[in-house]
Formats: structure tokens, sequence, C-alpha cells
């Protein structure tokens, strides 16, 4: 199943609107590949599980082409080479299988020590970066609007962890549950940044892609999951459209029944967990998200409301009725709506958005305070 980073519906955007010839035509070709790649199987390449459990690491250089997986890089225990973005590939890959072997004893993306493979340098000026059900892969972005999408853990984290979910509860990439699918690739590619930097939830910064935009894009990140709508608005992207809170909750068909925009909501309500409970995000808060994907409890079409009551039960049986960790996470479900009553936030959602057209930021909306000051 091919899994992006970059939301269809910002690619569109950005083609429309894009002054530059040259530009538009970069993010046409990416929108074309991402059409033929959301319906190519990942048959064909062999899913190697390392010999002797541990680490194993695979990169290989796509060299601008789009046959995979390419040349190969750089191999485990391999000395760094003179390539950027092999040895960022390395690198995000090797700390997202050490934050889930550590924090949750999980062998690889599989449980069973699955090598990670990566191609970078997919095709030229690709601006996306994908698991496809194999393997990840990377372009190295248009260079105007997008850089290297190598550079970001969080990013490698997000698309390794769609491989998790594959293998465990394997959410349906459609609606709640697909948005569902895309929070818990945002929750755990977060994790894995905050733990390679020794972050604490109060630490972090909450952003999925912090320094993907090239200099002179009004926005800080792709996705923030303490304030979700608040990651960029600019006159070439449009403005963010992710709620924060079942009252923007959008109906649509675009993007798979909007997958990367309502993830704004259980993104927010995991971000209420950890800040309430302190310390480090991947601790108890970690446990109890790990816990409820892993459980087999959850069915492949589960709803935001299903999540919510299986994170309760998990949290329940990791640290008891009366616990901290159990009220945290009731808390943070009544707060974005999800739990309790529900009816004035349900009543206030969005559904008049239209398909295929994504939410753009009015000609005079300037951005916030704090993305004016990231450019």
């Amino acid at each position: 199943m091919f899994h992006a980073i970059v939301p269809p519906y910002l690619l569109e955007q950005l083609e429309r609107s894009a002054g530059d010839p040259s530009l538009r035509a970069r993010i046409r070709q990416s929108l074309q590949h991402d059409a033929v790649l959301r319906t190519r199987p990942a048959a064909g390449r062999e899913r190697v599980a390392a010999a002797e459990g541990g680490r194993q690491r695979k990169v290989y250089d796509g060299e601008n082409g789009t046959d995979l997986p390419g040349t190969l890089a750089r191999s485990e225990d391999d000395d760094p080479v003179q390539d950027q973005a092999t040895n960022q590939a390395y690198d995000g890959t090797g700390a997202t299988w050490t934050m889930y072997k550590e924090c949750f004893g999980r062998d690889s993306i599989d449980g069973a020590g699955l090598v990670l493979t990566s191609t970078v340098h997919f095709d030229r000026g690709y601006a996306n970066a994908f698991w496809d059900g194999a393997q990840m892969v990377f372009g190295d972005g248009d260079g105007e609007i997008f850089g290297n999408l190598t550079a970001s853990i969080d990013i490698t984290g997000h698309e390794l962890t769609h491989g998790v979910t594959q293998y465990t509860a394997n959410l349906a990439y459609e609606g709640q549950s697909g948005a569902l699918n895309e929070s818990i690739s945002d929750v755990f590619g977060s994790l894995a940044k905050q733990h390679a930097l020794g972050e604490s939830a109060a630490d972090a910064d909450w952003l999925i892609g912090a320094g993907l935009f090239r200099p002179g894009v009004q926005g800080v990140a792709l996705r923030s999951m303490k304030a979700p709508g608040t990651a960029y608005d600019d006159p070439r992207l449009g403005k963010d459209p992710q709620p924060a809170d079942m009252s923007g909750y959008v109906d649509t068909q675009d993007d798979n029944g909007g997958v990367h925009i309502n993830s704004g909501i259980p993104n927010r309500a995991f971000y209420l967990v950890a800040a309430e409970l302190g310390g480090n995000a991947y601790d108890d808060a970690g446990k109890i998200w790990y816990s409820t994907l892993t459980s087999g409890n959850l069915s492949s079409s589960a709803g935001f409301k299903d999540f919510a009551a299986e994170t309760e039960t998990a949290a329940r049986d990791l640290f008891g009725d009366e616990s901290p960790q159990l009220a945290a996470v009731t808390k943070a479900w009544q707060t974005v709506g999800v739990l309790g009553d529900q009816t004035p936030l349900m009543n206030a959602a969005q559904t008049n958005l239209e398909t295929s057209t994504p939410p753009a930021a009015p000609s005079d909306q300037q951005p916030s305070e704090q993305q004016a000051s990231a450019e």
C-alpha cells in the first residue's frame, strides 16, 4: 500500500498556484508518479528478515530513476558515505528502529527483524517520500518549496510506522480509519525524533516535517500535533486545513476521505495526553498508543470513538482504573470532542468541502507570527 508524507491536496494546490512554470511541471510530475504508485503493488521485492535479528539497514541510490530499489549505497555497520541523503536515510531508519526496540521491545517494522530498505534520489525533483508496503522511498524535493525528504527523522519514522500498522491493526486507508492510520504514523514519527534527540514532551516541537520547507515558504512544517491548523499559511500552499477537534471535522471524498486532514484530531489527543502526563512522551503515552495499535482489538475499519475507547482500555490495563494515565486519556478525547457529549462539536462539523478542492488561504490572510518568524 502506497503511503506518502505530502498530502495530494497540498501538491494539487501548489500545482495550480505556483507562478513558475518549471516548478508547476516538477510538482505535476510528482503528482503523476504518486497516482501511478497508488495503483502499483509492492510485490516483487523481497521482504528480508535479518538472519540473527537486530538492526539491519540497506540504503540504495535511485540515481534519479524510478526503478526500485536501485544501487546499494550503504549497509548496516558501513562507514558514512559522501552522499548526505544516503547517510540521513541510514540514520533516520536506525533511529526509528531503536525507538521501537528500546521503548516497546519491537524488532523492526514487522516485529520479526525485517531489514529496513530505503531508496534515496528517487526520480528528479520528486517532492515526496513514501512507504510502498516493502520499503521506504525518498525524493530530493523540488528545490523551491520542498527540500530533501531524508532530512527529518519524523518523516522517516512516520513512513516506517505505516509498515508497523500494516503488520498490526492494518487500518483501512479511508475515512476515520485512514485518519487514524495517518495519525499513528505522526505519533510514532514524532516519538522517533523525540527519542533520538532525548526530548521530553515539554521540550518537543510536535511538528511533522520541520525543516522540510525551503526558505521563503510561510510555514514551519507539514503538520502540528500540538496546534493542528497552524503549520503553514502560504500563498502557494494555502492554509493548513487540519482541525483541532470534531467541530472542524471535514467530510470530503478528497484525500481518501480526508485522511491527512482529520488526522489532526487524534494527533492533538495524543499531544494532550503526553503534555498532561509530562516526562517523555514515548513512555506512558507512547505505551498506551502502542498497546492499542498492537492489541488485536481494533478492526480495520475502526473509527475515532473505537480507537479512543481502546486507548482507555489500554491505559486501564497498563496503569489501573484510578490512574492519572487513564484520566489523561479520557480528558484528551473529551477535549477534542470524540468522547463525551459530542453534539455541539459534531453539529458544527464542516461538511461542505468540495471534492478535489483543498482549503486555500484567503488572499488577504497573513501567516501567524510564529510562521513569519520561522522564515
